[in-house]
């Protein structure tokens, strides 16, 4: 790495007032209230937290507003402010009330403190103001005055000084004497003769000795909620930020840096913008390489600084300093949890990004890939989206779980198909073959829907695509919108058969190939997203990643797996899924590249494993009541094409270690009608010793009876992969 030299102190305002024009000078700006000088603190001071922050010299030549107007320059402010307008006026008395009664509720769990408080400090104040009436008829000042005489052994002066003190005591001495007497014999008679409304002026007096009697710096209430702090920018702290970071010279004018907007805050008053223009020959990679040097020279964090290229100049980009680290501010739980139907022909609420602006996805047309480290929110993302489908009563949902993982499993509540794992388990009898299938029947509905869309007269689809209208019209069931959900999909490019791993692959770049046009979506997300299989395998799997349109990358390892992910062209811009902060507060974080032309870095929404039940309830019950609950979620038999007597047995066997014949048989029948409907014991005992796993006595119930052991079939599935059987 470079080491950057820091030139020695420039004088900022001395270069401001050179670039400034010297035939118009600006008039000096007026000074507000809220800038008067005092003793420790000069005007022009730039002030954040309580402290001085930096000593900033009197602005010279034009200056640099920090905060935008109002309204632009040369409109006109509106008459009624926004939030009283009546469409805001409601929103408005909510949130008023609302810090009210908060306020209310604060306040009112802390009488007794105040009370207390107020006591102690009005007897203190009490005591100080006798103390400073006594003060004042003693005459504080006057011994310096007498010591300063005698030692000028001016005896004259000090008489005279000695019979003004006396007098000046005897006259206070009377005024001291009326005030005793008056509180002595004029309060009893008021206590007696006043009106009782009068005694109100009785805790006022005694609030105003509380106040007088308080400790410098302390309050008799407290506060409630504490205004946040933050780094106050102005332009010398930029500018001193990027000489620091050795983006420019300040000692040299073609090596200066220059503001191309005014600093101003942004939209939404979180932090402060400005565009920078950089000296020539400095681009953005300078800029990039400088992020964390320039947040240390504005003196934050470097998840405050954002950076963003423009697109009319490599050298000029826009610098926002967020006033508080924004991605560690969780944006919530997701608005699903309202239970309402959605459509998937309008974007996705997907999180917020470092504005706190929403980010929204649009899932039609478009393939997401989603990839992350583990623990980084990468599968809440992904069920995210899949939950907003599922809300969508028209979509067809098919969901295929490689790591076999319960954070799908309640899909099976919508889901048309659902695959899990990459061998038999009690969740699912035979995955490869089950997607095998899947893909098959998604590749059936393309060509449908193709056929359909070709048959139909331009006045019902007029550009010869899949509409909103068409999608819903039960006249067309076959037109329905499809989302294929792979979950760590990579594990299907990786099996021990070969020929299997290039059948899966090829109908997975194929479905991305055609599917979009047909309807059909493909969110997609891996742990692995590189080095995934050889030879033609590895060639489909790099197709299939890389032909994604949109990918969401959170917290990687590192470079390359954020490449994978994003994209070569993605670094290139900046962006680097494994620079993302670490930590529980960072989950769901990451990088949204290709849905447009920016690309932010978005805080998801948050739905964990309850609030994704209660949205699937809903959703099954959105479906159920219009009558578009199809598939295994409908109850419906899934036709397998063939069948395999070692994995179906297997899958039947579940956790045992062995099992009986008859057992065997009865649970093949139970669970597979469409090909073990009338099997017998004896039959799937030869079935299987063909196969090549022996008959051997399995003792249950204290009755030994002929059967097969697991570890046998495991052996026979292996031995038949080795052999390409």
């Amino acid at each position: 790495m470079t080491e950057h030299t820091i030139p020695e102190p420039i004088d900022l305002n001395a270069r401001r007032a050179l670039r400034a024009p010297a035939e118009n000078p600006s008039p000096a700006p007026a000074e507000s209230p809220s800038h008067v000088s005092t003793p420790d603190r000069p005007a022009t001071s730039d002030v954040a937290y309580e402290i001085e922050l930096d000593e900033a010299p009197v602005l010279e030549g034009v200056p640099v507003p920090v905060d935008t107007p109002p309204a632009p320059e040369g409109e006109r402010q509106p008459i009624i402010p926004v939030h009283l307008l009546p469409e805001n006026l409601p929103a408005t008395i909510r949130r008023t009330c609302g810090v009210w009664f908060y306020h209310g509720r604060f306040h009112a769990v802390r009488l007794p403190v105040y009370g207390f408080k107020v006591g102690v400090f009005a007897a203190r104040g009490l005591f100080r103001l006798i103390g400073q009436q006594i003060g004042w008829w003693w005459v504080r000042n006057q011994f310096a005055l007498l010591q300063h005489a005698a030692d000028s052994k001016d005896t004259r002066e000090w008489a005279r000084l000695h019979r003004e003190i006396k007098n000046t005591r005897t006259w206070r001495g009377i005024v001291l004497a009326g005030e005793v007497l008056a509180v002595g014999i004029g309060a009893p008679v008021a206590w007696s003769t006043a009106p009782g409304w009068c005694l109100l002026a009785l805790p006022a007096g005694v609030l105003a000795l509380a106040h007088h009697g308080r400790p410098m710096g302390r309050t008799i209430i407290g506060t409630a909620v504490v205004a946040p702090r933050f780094r106050k920018l102005n332009s010398d702290i930029v500018l001193r930020a990027y000489y620091a970071a050795g983006l420019g010279r300040a000692d040299k004018t073609d090596h200066e840096i220059h503001f191309g907007s005014s600093m101003s805050r942004d939209a939404r008053n979180i932090g402060s913008q400005v565009v920078i223009d950089l000296p020539y020959g400095k681009g953005w990679s300078d800029v990039l390489k400088a992020k964390e040097a320039i947040a240390s020279g504005l003196d934050v964090h470097v998840n405050q600084v954002f950076l963003t290229p423009d697109k009319s100049s490599t050298r000029r980009h826009t610098l926002f300093v967020a006033d508080r680290d924004p991605l560690a501010v969780p944006v919530g739980r997701t608005d699903m949890l309202d239970c309402k139907p959605r459509n998937v022909w309008r974007p996705a609420r997907f999180g917020k990004d470092e504005r706190g602006r929403s980010v929204e996805i649009a899932l039609m047309w478009i393939s997401v890939l989603i990839g992350a480290q583990p623990r980084k929110g990468k599968t809440f993302a992904a069920r995210l989206l899949a939950l907003y489908a599922a809300l969508a009563p028209y979509v067809k949902l098919i969901v295929v779980d490689g790591k076999n993982s319960p954070d799908w499993a309640k899909f099976r509540l919508v889901a048309h198909r659902t695959v899990f794992g990459t061998h038999p388990s009690p969740n699912d009898s035979d995955p490869i073959a089950h997607l095998l299938e899947a893909l098959d029947e998604i590749l059936e509905h393309i060509e449908r829907v193709n056929q359909a869309l070709a048959k139909l007269p331009a006045t019902v689809c007029p550009e010869g695509k899949l509409t909103e209208e068409l999608a819903r019209d039960p006249r067309y069931p076959d037109l329905r919108v499809v989302m294929l959900v792979m979950e760590e999909f990579q594990v299907y490019f990786e099996t021990e058969d070969q020929n299997l791993n290039k059948e899966i692959a090829a109908k997975l770049s194929r479905i991305q190939a055609v599917g979009p046009s047909a309807g059909v979506i493909i969110l997609s997300s891996s742990q692995k997203p590189s080095g995934v299989g050889a030879g033609d395998v590895g060639r489909l799997f790099n197709r299939y990643r890389d032909n994604h349109a949109v990918r969401f990358a959170l917290k990687c390892g590192n470079r390359t797996v954020s490449e994978a992910v994003l994209g070569g062209d993605a670094y290139a811009e900046g962006f680097d899924a494994s620079s993302l902060p670490v930590g529980d507060e960072y989950r769901g974080v990451g990088y949204l590249y290709g849905m447009t032309d920016e690309t932010p870095t978005v805080r998801t929404f948050l739905a964990d494993h309850t609030d994704a039940e209660n949205i699937l309830t809903a959703a099954r019950e959105h479906r159920q009541r219009l009558g578009t609950l199809t598939g295994m979620a409908a109850g419906e038999e899934m036709k397998r094409a063939t069948r395999d007597v070692l994995t179906d047995v297997r899958a039947v066997m579940d956790a045992e270690t062995g099992m009986q014949w008859p057992t065997i048989a009865a649970r093949l029948a139970e669970r597979m009608p469409e090909h073990y409907a009338d099997i017998t014991a004896d039959a799937i005992s030869a079935q299987c010793r063909a196969l090549g796993v022996p008959s051997v006595d399995i003792r249950r119930d204290g009755k030994a009876l002929k059967g097969a052991k697991a570890a046998a079939v495991d052996k026979a599935i292996a031995r038949r992969e080795i052999n390409g059987a």
